[in-house]
């Protein structure tokens, strides 16, 4: 899934090629998520969002808001979990961080329970579990080696893990890069080099971005 403002769509990111293609949408956030019609998911939308371990789920942020919903994908039986509420109410240590009043970015680890967040040029590591807890916090240049000296050493505009061991897309302004992120080590590297977004996400740039009301 992919947000911009208060509109989504449903892509199939092809890993590798230049294959991508839009399955659903865009639609509006009310349209296609009903539980969050009338909520700040909805409009203005949605930040950024990360996958959970649990099945069907995700967490997702708007300004210093965030939810975990069951979006039950390909059918119209979305849920909210918990919240909407606060960032800081759902996880509170982040009380007193950059990340108390949003989130840039995130994508989930592929170690059970543990996401990375990112605000500005810092990002947290957390276990989101029912015991959640805050790993660690660090700059990104830091904690990721292989963006040091590159765009996203002071920030991430957006992220998604793949569905690959240990991968994960990042971007910023019209580039983005393909990363083996490495948890719980800095052996993380970028495969490919950092790239336009165009001409390798054809789809992706043919509908983003997009006047709407968001």
């Amino acid at each position: 899934y992919f947000f911009a403002n208060n509109e989504y769509v449903l892509m199939n990111y092809a890993p590798g090629t230049a294959n991508d293609k839009v399955l659903f949408g865009p639609h509006l956030i009310a349209t296609g998520f009903s539980s969050l019609k009338g909520t700040a998911f909805a409009e203005p939308g949605i930040d950024c969002a990360f996958g959970s371990h649990h099945k069907d789920q995700a967490f997702i942020f708007s300004k210093n808001l965030c939810a975990q919903i069951n979006y039950a994908p390909h059918s119209a039986n979305d849920r909210i979990i918990k919240g909407p509420m606060t960032i800081t109410a759902m996880f509170p240590f982040f009380k007193g961080t950059v990340f108390e009043n949003g989130v840039d970015a995130a994508f989930e680890s592929t170690k059970d329970y543990e996401a990375y967040l990112f605000k500005d040029n810092q990002y947290a590591l957390i276990n989101y579990d029912y015991d959640s807890h805050l790993i660690s916090t660090r700059l990104i240049n830091r904690g990721f080696p292989s963006l040091k000296n590159t765009i996203f050493e002071s920030g991430i505009d957006a992220a998604f893990a793949l569905h690959k061991t240990d991968e994960a897309y990042l971007f910023k302004g019209d580039y983005y890069a393909r990363i083996n992120f490495a948890p719980g080590t800095t052996n993380d590297y970028i495969t490919g080099g950092i790239k336009k977004i165009l001409p390798y996400w054809p789809t992706l740039c043919s509908v983003f971005p997009r006047k709407n009301s968001g």
